[in-house]
């Protein structure tokens, strides 16, 4: 019996295609889960508006195919921050942070990952921090309530960019419904930034890590790197995971418009697999 969980970031696959072909694709490709995003888009924000029918729809679509939908990526709170100095910003994240942990439970979603930032697009201030502080041990309740687990994703900014950082707001909140879910890729540039030792970090996160994505990265460029090509080590990262006791790992990729998206994805399998499989 396997011992891992190797899911596929939902945005690696063109918007075109239909659940059902989403799922096919990942199960294709050997992956385990997939992991949905709720971005700032208001295509995907109105996910969480979906009828009963349209969910029944999805979970139809799982069980036809045979690959679930078991982690969930809501960077809508990127825009719509639990620190933002904007009032009707900040209670829409809320709003959107509620509401999917209702589309979590319904789906069967284990975690609901969100960005480790107070605000994005506007300077971090004491008052950003406080209030963001404040929205996330509602947010840590509405979890508790929910019984679906908070995973707070290291970014690339100030705030929140290594485990040790993520760490203080998980002691602050004090909820079992509230973890790190790190971006290896962040860490690494957080790393060589602060002259600090990567794995040094993550161990900082024992008893506290949900998962990991496995993003690829160069100093100061965070996004859209191809595996092989950065300076993440991701052997090292996932064999320390491993020893912390995280068995979900998710591929961090985007697909933009490359007719050889699919060739995309059976690198990114081709990467993690192996250094999983010698750990099973």
């Amino acid at each position: 019996m396997k011992k891992y969980s190797l899911g596929l970031y939902e945005k690696a696959m063109p918007g075109t295609l239909n659940w059902k072909e989403k799922l096919e694709t990942a199960k294709e490709a050997g992956y385990d889960f997939v992991e949905i995003s709720i971005d700032a888009t208001e295509e995907k924000i109105a996910r969480l508006d979906m009828t009963k029918e349209e969910r029944f729809e999805i979970i139809k679509a799982m069980y036809e195919v045979g690959i679930p939908i078991r982690t969930m990526c809501v960077s809508a709170l990127t825009k719509y921050s639990l620190g933002n100095n904007k009032e009707e910003y900040c209670k829409r994240g809320m709003e959107i942070l509620e509401k999917s942990l209702q589309l979590a439970d319904d789906l069967g979603i284990r975690v609901v990952m969100i960005p480790g930032y107070d605000v994005y697009y506007e300077p971090s201030t004491l008052e950003t921090k406080k209030r963001f502080l404040k929205n996330l041990k509602k947010a840590s309740e509405l979890a508790e309530k929910a019984g679906v687990q908070l995973g707070l994703e290291t970014m690339e900014n100030e705030f929140m960019n290594t485990v040790e950082k993520a760490m203080k707001y998980v002691t602050l909140c004090d909820s079992n419904y509230l973890k790190i879910y790190p971006d290896i890729g962040n860490l690494t540039n957080a790393a060589v930034s602060y002259q600090s030792d990567v794995l040094e970090d993550m161990e900082l996160g024992r008893g506290n890590l949900t998962s990991l994505h496995l993003k690829e990265t160069l100093p100061g460029r965070f996004r859209e790197v191809p595996y092989g090509t950065g300076h993440v080590d991701f052997e090292a990262a996932i064999n320390k995971a491993w020893n912390l006791g995280v068995r979900r790992f998710v591929t961090e990729f985007w697909y933009t418009g490359n007719e050889n998206w699919k060739a995309d994805i059976d690198s990114a399998v081709g990467m993690a697999k192996p250094i999983l499989e010698k750990l099973s």
